[in-house]
């Protein structure tokens, strides 16, 4: 009995045994380090252009015929011709050359060469002959503050070769108010230029005859529908005179006077026929060139009421104010050769009073026809 319970007692114990669940022993995984490799990442960007100088040359041909009712007579003389009854200018000729570079972005310069010829030097139809040269240099200093108005500089020289050869230099201080003015569908302001300014201009030979002028002008610029535009400029100055000047027929002498200019423009173009590189346009321009007053008498019919000795002129006006009226219509024919040239050619004819122009009796507006060709480049 006691051999076969130690037997049940073994079998019990191996019974249990392998009863138990089986667990296998833990499997140890080594990671491998995480290596992290940096790229060099090249990005392609757009360079970015820096300012370049540019600008345009316009050179222009230009003929102005006989005024219209030319050579009448002159009605002292019986059957004797007075080749300047409308118009002193007739028959000339004037080659213009100008253009503008933008030399940084905030300087730029403007000239204007103007060459004027006459064509018939035999019965003094013009008495318009030389050269005008003129150059400007604008600085733009930016907006004032925290503004919308711009101050820019501009330094003027003129040669008066075709007229009296006089020469001038002005300096303007330009504030624009453009961006605080009325604008619409209809009206847009480009230009509200305030300009205070210091001018002196002198004779060819350098004498006491000069004239300094301080003041400020008024420029501006509005553009309006169907390719219509409006300038409307005041310039308002006060000349001090190196030498005393004659007004009021010889009868009146002062050094100083404070004169008014007024110009008002109307501008328009219209197209007419467009194919491809070929355009035709209807060119307007016409107005107020100029509206002139003056403090002192000087204007109108040159009078010598006192015989003054040494004195060679042919006298002063009577009147405080004249003015010019003028409208210049013309067909234009335009080609453009390359997408930075164009050349052109147009005809028309300018009705204006030439030389009648007094406030009170300004009268006799005349046609002088006119042709003009040319070419305008851009760089």
């Amino acid at each position: 009995m006691r051999k076969l319970a130690l037997l049940l007692g073994s079998l019990v114990v191996v019974a249990s045994a392998s009863a138990k669940e089986v667990v296998p022993a833990p499997v140890v995984v080594e990671e491998a380090p995480v290596q992290i490799v940096e790229k060099e990442v090249i990005v392609y960007r757009d360079k970015e252009e820096g300012f370049r100088p540019n600008g345009y040359v316009d050179l222009q041909y230009r003929w102005y015929g006989d005024t219209e009712g030319q050579n009448q007579d002159n009605g002292k003389v019986k059957d004797e011709k007075d080749p300047t009854a409308w118009n002193s200018a007739n028959n000339y000729s004037r080659i213009q050359l100008q253009g503008k570079i933008n030399m940084t972005e905030n300087q730029a310069l403007e000239y204007r060469v103007r060459t004027y010829d006459e064509l018939d030097k035999e019965d003094e139809r013009n008495t318009k002959s030389g050269t005008q040269t003129r150059l400007r240099y604008f600085y733009d200093h930016g907006n004032l503050g925290d503004s919308k108005v711009n101050l820019t500089s501009r330094l003027h020289y003129a040669n008066n070769g075709h007229d009296d050869n006089s020469q001038e230099l002005e300096y303007q201080a330009r504030f624009n108010f453009a961006e605080y003015m009325f604008n619409s569908d209809f009206v847009k302001t480009t230009d509200f230029t305030v300009a205070p300014k210091y001018a002196y201009s002198w004779g060819d030979d350098n004498s006491s005859d000069y004239d300094n002028q301080i003041g400020a002008d008024l420029y501006t610029m509005h553009e309006l529908p169907w390719g219509f535009s409006f300038e409307f400029n005041v310039y308002a100055t006060q000349h001090f005179y190196g030498q005393d000047q004659y007004f009021d027929g010889l009868t009146k002498k002062e050094d100083k006077n404070f004169t008014v200019d007024v110009e008002a423009y109307i501008y328009n173009t219209t197209n007419l026929y467009t194919n491809g590189n070929v355009s035709v346009d209807f060119n307007f321009e016409g107005g107020y060139d100029q509206y002139n007053w003056s403090q002192e008498k000087k204007f109108g019919t040159k009078h010598i009421d006192k015989k003054i000795e040494g004195y060679t002129g042919d006298g002063v006006g009577r009147n405080n104010a004249k003015y010019s009226v003028y409208a210049l219509p013309t067909i234009q024919l335009n080609y453009q050769a390359t997408p930075n040239v164009k050349l052109y050619a147009a005809a028309g004819a300018e009705y204006r009073d030439w030389t009648v122009n007094s406030e009170s009796s300004a009268s006799n507006w005349r046609w002088q026809p006119t042709v003009f060709a040319g070419f305008k480049t851009t760089f």
